[in-house]
């Protein structure tokens, strides 16, 4: 199986130790993405010395994920356009975290914009699976970690997300 290559500088830094932000969302009063407030939350976090950013994560309200609002891939672009401002103005390296969501197609899709937009990881949120077998799940994480490498990530059962025994970890690690 073919796993998607992660970036060693990224590797290195997360190794070093750094704090990443779960980035949350800037929304307008029509409940559209607010790009200048959510450009100036990045810089904010990049500023206050964040490492990394996870955007489409818990924080940024998993609605982003539903293809039909068409939010996913401008945010992640908008981000990744400041973040790059930012390294170039800083001088500093910033880890990029996708979050990645939805059943298998929906998740691989995201994953490659994530990859394709410089994202070195992504942390693929397992709600849409809810009830399925572990068997099942980790062809959806494998089927993802394909396209972008996967950063391990457990979002508890009181906030959304799903069961998963320590062999899910033990097989997929």
């Amino acid at each position: 199986m073919m796993w998607a290559e992660p970036d060693r500088r990224a590797v290195e830094a997360l190794r070093r130790g750094l704090f990443i932000v779960a980035h949350p969302l800037a929304l307008t009063r029509d409940r559209r993405l607010d790009e200048r407030r959510q450009a100036a939350l990045t810089r904010y976090y990049v500023s206050s010395g964040a490492g990394g950013v996870a955007v489409g994560v818990h924080t940024t309200q998993f609605r982003v994920h539903d293809p039909r609002l068409g939010m996913y891939e401008p945010l992640l672009r908008l981000t990744a356009e400041v973040l790059d401002e930012c390294e170039h103005r800083t001088g500093r390296f910033i880890v990029r975290i996708a979050g990645i969501a939805g059943p298998t197609e929906q998740a691989v899709r995201e994953a490659k914009v994530a990859r394709d937009l410089g994202y070195h990881a992504g942390m693929v949120e397992l709600g849409s699976l809810r009830g399925a077998s572990e068997e099942r799940m980790l062809e959806h994480v494998k089927a993802v970690a394909r396209e972008i490498p996967v950063f391990g990530f457990y979002m508890q059962v009181a906030i959304g997300g799903v069961r998963l025994p320590y062999g899910f970890w033990r097989r997929l690690f």
